[in-house]
């Protein structure tokens, strides 16, 4: 889901916990993706309407990312990741947020705590893509001063199967 309002976008304090049972369609459906309703209920022994009502509800309070999230940024050609921390001016939060995430490069934004005021996780397809994405962020209104950090191998990639699993223990 895309959320142009920055106002608009679930907060973690808004956002449903998940139970077993989500995390049991979850779990079938990260062993699956493409797997339908019908083939979901009957594999886990719920209803179809349990299935399909909180699929439904996980989307629509943000709990259940879009597809693309799923892809990886290599099969798209990029192949350099890197870690901007962003200082911006006071007050400047909701249009330094609009004005970044107008860069298709951001994947994604964070406020932090610590030296910086956001940190952005953005891609690029070599070093000199990587230079045009900073040069971007750095042109956005309210950015002040960046910091990029290189990321030189992935060790762990993104994984939410163990916290799931974990649910259901």
């Amino acid at each position: 889901m895309l959320y142009l309002d920055v106002e608009s976008r679930p907060r973690l304090s808004e956002t449903r916990i998940i139970d077993r049972t989500d995390a049991a369609i979850l779990l079938a459906l990260d062993a699956d993706p493409l797997a339908t309703t019908t083939a979901l209920s009957e594999e886990l022994r719920f209803a179809r309407n349990t299935v399909q009502s909180r699929q439904r509800r996980l989307e629509a309070d943000g709990s259940l990312a879009p597809p693309s999230s799923r892809l990886h940024r290599g099969a798209m050609g990029y192949s350099l990741l890197a870690f901007v921390s962003i200082e911006i001016s006071q007050g400047d939060l909701d249009p330094t947020v609009e004005a970044l995430s107008a860069i298709p490069e951001v994947l994604e934004l964070h406020a932090v705590t610590g030296d910086a005021d956001l940190i952005a996780q953005v891609v690029a397809t070599d070093p000199e893509d990587l230079h045009r994405v900073t040069r971007l962020i750095v042109g956005a209104y309210g950015v002040m001063r960046t910091s990029t950090s290189l990321a030189a191998r992935e060790l762990i990639p993104r994984r939410m199967r163990p916290l799931l699993e974990r649910t259901l223990s």
